[in-house]
């Protein structure tokens, strides 16, 4: 089968009842309700808010069920990630702004995927006690400084790759308070200087979670459980060159903002580089970063292609965007106050009053798409014919282990 609108739900209903049956004992709770949801995700099984539509220039019919909501359905989030990028990009500061990158490598990366919650946590922390020492040191930038990071854990093969993607002002306030202190052009801290400290305080974090029995080790990993064994694993990584990049950001902060908005609020693939399913397999465009980002296609049995998206759904609870320094949440707003204050620059105005919008209002004025643009005739506007609760069809009945019918719309969710 070939299907140029192929949706990754539409490969976990083919295929999820045999993943389930084969991996159920290595599933967690969280990646067994992310393909559920998914599956279920704008159809019967939805129920809820049930509306009709129909185009008021070509006659073209849609009904829309709910979203399921859950942050890794690829379908899911659009407007979420739109009204984040908004107030994020409320509070820019007329600064150069710096991209940088925080990785594993990869013995941790394996690590990390059998212990997520204590390794994506540590490589959070980390990266931020590495940039402010840095920042903080005189003989650097000397100035308190203000960033925001957000965890990805895969490549574009959907392999894992954790790491953490850093958006800093190529500044700080003095450690009085009175004064900005701008970093050098195009120059935010040493990456050789910041590797290391990530190095050192990374390295001490699993020493300190393996005395502290937090770390488990199985299948090739399990030689590692040993004490001896994991001294020498971390010798030999104190030995090894870690790598952080960092550069200004192409096209200034709101270009980087676009592209890390692309993955707050996304899973591990988007359906528009899903290809085809046949004979058990599917095909996807990724990235080949060896051959300096050129387009190819990877086919994967659909049984290995559920595990590497599954693979990144993340632990529950897990918050994957974190602000620290001067943009930890607590003082964030008074911070970025000061800031404008010491650059003697305004606040910007707002865009819109938000809240007060309807969906489809609120939908345009983050991404200037209409969302209810017929998708047929590309002209006419998808009227109201008849909005009502549908009941939830229970999964039991709808034949779950195979998954629901497909949705019978594209409606982004409100």
């Amino acid at each position: 089968m070939t299907d140029d609108k192929l949706t990754t739900a539409d490969v976990l209903r083919a295929h999820w009842a045999e993943h389930l049956a084969r991996y159920s004992d290595k599933l967690s709770g969280q990646q067994i309700k992310a393909a559920r949801d998914i599956m279920a995700c704008r159809t019967a099984q939805m129920g809820g808010h049930c509306e009709h539509r129909r185009c008021d220039c070509c006659g073209h019919e849609t009904q829309a069920y709910n979203s399921c909501g859950n942050r890794a359905c690829p379908r899911c989030g659009a407007l979420a990630k739109e009204k984040w990028l908004a107030q994020r990009r409320k509070e820019l500061l007329p600064v150069q702004y710096f991209h940088l990158v925080f990785t594993l490598p990869k013995a941790i990366e394996d690590l990390a995927l059998v212990n997520r919650r204590v390794v994506y946590d540590m490589l959070f922390k980390a990266a931020a006690k590495t940039l402010r020492t840095i920042a903080e040191d005189p003989s650097h930038l000397g100035a308190r400084i203000g960033f925001m990071s957000v965890l990805h854990t895969w490549g574009s093969a959907l392999l894992h790759h954790p790491h953490v993607h850093v958006i800093a002002p190529g500044g700080g306030i003095s450690p009085d308070g009175k004064h900005w202190v701008n970093c050098r052009k195009n120059f935010f801290l040493p990456v050789l200087v910041l590797s290391r400290l990530f190095r050192r305080l990374l390295l001490e974090g699993l020493d300190k979670a393996y005395k502290a029995d937090k770390l488990r080790f199985s299948g090739k990993l399990a030689s590692l459980s040993g004490r001896k064994a994991f001294e020498a694993f971390l010798k030999r990584h104190r030995r090894m060159k870690w790598v952080v990049f960092a550069k200004p950001p192409f096209g200034g902060a709101k270009t980087t903002l676009d592209y890390l908005a692309r993955y707050t609020h996304r899973s591990a693939i988007s359906d528009s580089r899903l290809i085809g399913m046949s004979e058990g397999k599917v095909s996807f465009r990724y990235k080949d970063y060896k051959k300096e980002g050129e387009s190819r296609v990877m086919t994967l049995q659909a049984d290995e292609f559920i595990r590497r998206f599954l693979m990144h759904v993340p632990p529950k609870g897990f918050m994957r965007i974190r602000h620290y320094g001067l943009f930890g949440n607590r003082y964030r707003s008074a911070n970025i106050a000061l800031c404008r204050q010491l650059l003697d620059v305004s606040a910007p105005e707002p865009i819109a009053d938000l809240e007060n919008m309807a969906w489809d209002e609120r939908y345009l004025a983050l991404t200037g798409h209409d969302p209810l643009l017929c998708p047929v005739c590309k002209k006419g506007r998808l009227e109201l014919v008849a909005d009502e609760y549908a009941s939830p069809q229970p999964r039991e009945q709808a034949g779950h282990a195979l998954g629901p019918p497909k949705a019978v719309c594209e409606l982004p969710s409100a």
